[in-house]
């Protein structure tokens, strides 16, 4: 059965990006996140695991967390065969995914949740409101993420952006926006004040050192995110 695009799915939501394997996965589950992402088909091969691993781990993950396949895949037909291989139901999409594709998706993989990503540049809205103008009436959910000029990457960058142009984002769509881009335990209550997302999304900002997440950065992560996001709706 395919979602309800006009219901807004995603309220109150943590995501968890970057998840490295299933000791993570169930540290994450333990401390309340209800959303975690496993990024694959990156194209310079940053994976963390592969699609095997990332399947049997989402193959056992409780009710209350649900699986997002993040991919810079711009393809349908890719896109749905690596959504399948992962059975998950979620997709967020970084690539250069043109809106037919989107479509293309849709039709495939009726069932699929389509999270898009809006890259905010430290220029002001400008061609986000062309974006949400296009994929509105074809995908799930947006995600706002920052793009770092020193590297040229969007998402994954631990840095932030200018949180008004999420806002005008949030109040641009009848979807639902998830906040990312640098966001940690200190700065989160501040960020959802300012953009009042429905879900936000951490990966590097809740990583220790050796570049694991650990019960020390995730648990206040999550206990500000639902004061905040409880507070914001």
């Amino acid at each position: 059965m395919g979602l309800d695009r006009d219901a807004r799915p995603l309220p109150g939501r943590i995501q968890i990006a970057g998840v490295i394997d299933r000791s993570e996965a169930d540290l994450l589950v333990s401390l309340g996140v209800n959303m975690l992402g496993f990024p694959l088909g990156l194209g310079d091969g940053r994976e963390d695991l592969g699609v095997e691993e990332a399947s049997d781990i989402i193959g056992s993950l409780p009710s209350s967390a649900v699986a997002v396949c993040i991919t810079y895949l711009h393809m349908a037909e890719d896109i749905s065969d690596l959504c399948q291989r992962l059975h998950t139901p979620w997709v967020q999409l970084h690539g250069k995914a043109e809106a037919y594709e989107v479509v293309r998706l849709r039709q495939m993989c009726p069932g699929l949740g389509i999270i898009k990503s809006l890259i905010v540049h430290p220029v002001g809205i400008g061609n986000l409101a062309n974006e949400i103008n296009i994929f509105e009436p074809i995908v799930d959910a947006f995600i706002t993420d920052t793009f770092d000029p020193e590297t040229g990457r969007s998402g994954a960058t631990g840095k932030t952006h200018d949180w008004r142009i999420s806002r005008k984002v949030v109040e641009s769509t009848r979807r639902p926006v998830i906040l990312a881009g640098g966001l940690t335990a200190t700065n989160l209550a501040d960020a959802i004040a300012a953009v009042r997302p429905a879900a936000v999304d951490a990966h590097t900002g809740v990583e220790g050192p050796d570049g694991r997440k650990d019960v020390g950065t995730v648990r206040p992560f999550v206990q500000r995110a639902r004061q905040a996001l409880a507070r914001a709706v």
